[in-house]
């Protein structure tokens, strides 16, 4: 049903027609009593017999007019006429109409991508972003409006569909390609050379610190009747042949070196194009995310990435911002300056608009009908009558100033061929 309240608008629109629906009663009551106060002159001549014709049809006219105007919104004096209260008793077929000619004459799929031409949604965009102060305005505005919208998405719901989501996307991507590519790029540029030496050095470091644990681990798994002084011995030669290996690695003129050289190169390689590895990479890969502390850890990922945003946009000079206001500027002067750039852009507005409308056409045009037929008849009336009534009673006003001079006319015409 629609709101009882009025609006200012609709306000003055009521205070409009009551004026205009004065003015036309005034005038028929003004023709009514003229009309009555002839019938008493006891001898007329001329002009008051052409008065009087003129105020009679004014009567007949303005009669006529209130009745049809009237017969449009309610029954004239309360009477059961029929085809009258037009408007009431056919709201369902008006809201019918309605949705009809909305979805065939606004929603019509060419009449849509013609009107999105002629304005050129790409050119109006740019024309926006150039006014002074809005990427700005743009950019605070998207800086305070995420952290709203960030907050209100349910964190579970959205924590495992991210992590779940993440899951999938790293399952479906091959890695070892990837992998293969940066191990690639890292040794044609030397870069490997200072990871491996810290790796190296953090093995030794290892080692070092776990000579007692290394003798240990030897110890449980010698024989019982083995004395603990070999085992102690095959540990220490264990520690001192790693230490040797690992030293080697360090010295870049080394055979050991260099073989590591050329198998992290053939590595590089095997990752990118051999079946077999690419295979073994993918295995350890789903084992890897298989594991519940690793879909712990994706799953938390949205906690921290929220609350890092969240920080970041609170604050004046946060990076988002920064970013937007960066990636703003950017578009606009991107699209400013490339007209395959504006064409796409609008081909894709275009696209998209008639992708929505083609299918929705017909609902939205079941839609306005529904919603008509929801409302109250009378609420609907009173609503029509306002936004066109005091027009109407234009045509109460004119229908009586046509009608007294059509009946002088023929007064005169009656008169002169007498």
């Amino acid at each position: 049903m629609l709101e009882d309240q009025d609006t200012d608008h609709e306000a003055g629109q009521r205070r409009l027609l009551r004026r205009n629906r004065n003015l036309a009663t005034g005038l028929l009551v003004l023709a009514a009593t003229l009309f009555t106060a002839l019938r008493f002159v006891p001898e007329p001549g001329f002009w008051v017999e052409l008065a009087r014709a003129a105020s009679e049809a004014a009567i007949v006219g303005a009669l006529a007019d209130w009745f049809a105007v009237t017969a449009l919104f309610r029954r004239p004096l309360g009477l059961p006429i029929p085809h009258t209260a037009i408007i009431p008793a056919n709201k369902d077929r008006i809201g019918d109409g309605l949705g009809s000619f909305v979805e065939r004459n606004f929603l019509e799929p060419s009449l849509v991508a013609a009107k999105l031409r002629s304005i050129d949604p790409a050119d109006r965009v740019v024309r926006w972003l150039n006014a002074p102060g809005m990427v700005e305005a743009l950019a605070a505005r998207l800086t305070t409006t995420l952290p709203t919208l960030i907050q209100s998405v349910e964190d579970r719901e959205l924590r495992a569909f991210f992590g779940r989501a993440l899951g999938e996307q790293l399952r479906g991507a091959e890695v070892s390609p990837l992998l293969g590519k940066i191990l690639g790029v890292l040794v044609s540029s030397g870069q490997h050379q200072p990871l491996l030496e810290r790796v190296v050095a953090w093995a030794l470091t290892l080692m070092d610190r776990n000579q007692g644990r290394l003798q240990s681990m030897v110890g449980q798994r010698s024989g019982w009747w083995i004395p603990k002084a070999i085992d102690r011995r095959v540990a220490q030669k264990i520690g001192q042949g790693a230490q040797e290996f690992l030293t080697d690695l360090l010295d870049p003129a080394s055979v050991t070196r260099i073989r590591m050289e050329l198998a992290i190169e053939d590595l590089a390689r095997d990752l990118q194009d051999d079946p077999d590895t690419r295979a073994q990479v993918e295995a350890a890969k789903a084992q890897l995310l298989d594991r519940p502390e690793i879909q712990i850890w994706l799953a938390g990922l949205w906690d921290e990435m929220r609350d890092l945003t969240l920080d970041d946009l609170a604050r004046p000079d946060g990076k988002t911002r920064e970013a937007l206001t960066t990636g703003l500027r950017s578009l606009a002067a991107t699209l400013e300056a490339d007209p395959a750039m504006r064409a796409r852009l609008n081909a894709s507005v275009e696209r998209l608009a008639l992708e929505m409308v083609s299918p929705w056409r017909r609902g939205i045009g079941r839609f306005i009908a529904e919603v008509v037929h929801g409302w109250d008849a009378q609420t609907v009336s009173d609503r029509v009558e306002t936004a066109v009534g005091s027009d109407l009673q234009y045509v109460r006003i004119s229908g009586t100033i046509v009608a007294s001079l059509v009946g002088s006319a023929l007064f005169l015409l009656t008169q002169f061929t007498g």
